[in-house]
């Protein structure tokens, strides 16, 4: 068909079928009709598509303002993780303290051990503290400058593997607690994203009033503590073990705590993890009918892939227990009377590390085998990680005299939330999907 202009508003199209000259190449043949309505729909689309996800990106960026945070960090749309691990932060709250006055965090922990008195020597207050005490007062001590919290935490997320943080959205925190938008969305059987109506209607007919239904997700960050105790002829004898044992032994741990509690935390005292029944968006497959609860089996699969979010299919990965390794190794698919290996082929390699063509975790931090959620299917792009990005350091020498020990005390604050509240209906079928498909017990 002749190239013409392609509408992509009510407005638009009404004008093209209002030029003659343009419409006889639109009406030319049934090929250039069928042309035309294709591509109109698929511009119109794109244009819905658009507003829907400035509204969305208004919503974050306006909380984020209220927040007092001036730039929408990377990737802050739904489903698209921003990735911070430990990396530097110019907004964190230590970042005011940060003007290089530390070389490393070894000279940091023996400043707070003189300043503590350890091993009964008088206190000694290194000057560079001043104006470094904790963000929050009752918990005291002194806020670790930004770029030794990013040398800390960045490595420590690598030593643990930690599942959730680098594949979840990050949300820098100014203040304890921070609201943030969520698309109220439960069926897509009748509209789209909360309430966004789309429909063919005739020529000149009055259009539809629709909009997205916002809602708000409560970040409230949570107290996590580390702590530890170290002999005070290690902090006298060596700042280099000193800092070798305190950036090896803390950040693991808080790395640790931090990925069991996004992925079962029971969002009280800590954030609500993204297998934890309390999460609304969280669907749970029954295993077959006859099925032994220590067993998974390929239909568990299939079933668990074919629930997730069509649009999560690219980003999902498998979360699994690892002593559901056996159970994935010997799973076979039956043909007639015999059947073939599904996942392990070959016992001279190593596991191929992928289902369906989605990356495989193995983990100690989520149910055992024969467990309620041993093994799922998440999209984590879809789970928002509220950082307040300050870690405080308390030193006490009295805690542990008797010991000749100095006692470390290190809090983070928190949280996590899922993104989404509800799993979805989608348009054609009443079978519900979500971002977050966990295998559940016999049905």
């Amino acid at each position: 068909m002749t190239k013409v202009a392609i509408p992509d508003t009510p407005e638009g199209l009404q004008e093209a079928l209002l030029d003659d000259t343009r419409m006889k190449d639109i009406l030319g043949d049934s090929e250039s009709r069928a042309e035309f309505i294709r591509r109109y729909r698929e511009a119109s689309a794109k244009r819905d598509k658009g507003e829907i996800e400035a509204q969305v990106k208004d919503q974050v960026e306006k909380a984020l303002k209220d927040q007092g945070i001036k730039r929408l960090p990377m990737g802050i749309e739904a489903g698209q993780a921003n990735v911070r691990g430990g990396g530097y932060n110019p907004s964190a709250p230590g970042a005011e303290i940060d003007d290089g006055r530390w070389k490393s965090p070894g000279e940091f922990y023996l400043a707070n051990a003189k300043a503590a008195g350890f091993g009964g020597r008088p206190p000694e207050f290194d000057k560079r503290l001043k104006d470094m005490s904790s963000v929050v007062a009752a918990d005291g001590g002194f806020l670790i400058p930004e770029t030794l919290r990013a040398d800390l935490m960045g490595p420590a997320m690598e030593m643990e593997n930690a599942v959730v943080r680098p594949r979840a959205v990050t949300i820098p925190m100014n203040t304890l607690s921070v609201p943030f938008p969520v698309i109220n969305e439960t069926s897509r059987a009748s509209n789209l994203y909360g309430g966004i109506v789309a429909y063919w209607d005739s020529e000149s007919a009055a259009a539809t009033e629709s909009a997205p239904t916002f809602g708000r997700i409560m970040l409230t960050a949570r107290k996590l503590v580390g702590y530890c105790e170290v002999p005070n002829e290690l902090i006298a004898d060596s700042i280099i073990s000193l800092e070798a044992f305190l950036s090896v032994a803390f950040p693991r741990a808080i790395a640790f705590q931090e990925d069991e509690a996004f992925l079962t935390g029971n969002g009280s005292d800590r954030p609500l993890g993204v297998l934890n029944a309390s999460n609304p968006a969280l669907i749970s497959v029954a295993k077959e009918t006859g099925q032994a609860a220590t067993t998974i089996v390929w239909e568990n699969i299939v079933k668990m892939y074919s629930r997730m979010l069509p649009a999560s299919l690219g980003r999902g990965i498998w979360v699994a227990n690892i002593d559901t390794f056996p159970q994935l190794a010997l799973m076979s698919l039956a043909v007639g009377t015999g059947g073939s290996a599904i996942w392990l082929n070959n016992g001279a390699q190593g596991p191929p590390m992928t289902i369906l063509g989605r990356p495989v975790i193995f983990t100690e931090k989520v149910a055992s085998l024969g467990t309620v959620q041993d093994i799922s299917f998440l999209d984590l792009g879809y789970y928002l990680i509220g950082d307040r990005q300050a870690i405080a350091l308390a030193t006490s020498s009295e805690f542990k005299f008797q010991h000749n020990q100095m006692a470390y005390r290190f809090i983070e604050r928190v949280d996590g939330q899922p993104w989404v509240r509800s799993a979805v209906t989608p348009r054609v079928s009443t079978t519900t999907l979500s971002p977050f498909v966990a295998l559940a017990t016999r049905s």
